[in-house]
């Protein structure tokens, strides 16, 4: 499943991402999205789980959680 993560802390790395939603399973791909010009982090990015059940607990443990000082939003991502 591909997952939609907004409102991540602007100085949080892919890295960490991955690490977070390791907890809860597999992790295939782990992309922070960065704005072309500066290179810095827009704030969300997408993560995908191949286990439906992983994918599913993690959402619901992390939306809305709080993590690096900002209440973090996950969701399944529209194709």
């Amino acid at each position: 499943m591909k997952l939609l993560v907004r409102n991540l802390s602007r100085k949080m790395t892919e890295h960490e991402i991955r690490v977070l939603f390791s907890e809860h399973g597999d992790v295939t791909v782990c992309n922070l999205v960065l704005d072309q010009e500066t290179g810095l982090s827009k704030g969300f990015a997408f993560v995908e789980m191949p286990n439906t059940t992983e994918a599913k607990a993690a959402i619901s443990a992390l939306d809305q959680a709080d993590v690096q000082k900002s209440k973090i939003r996950v969701k399944l991502a529209k194709s």
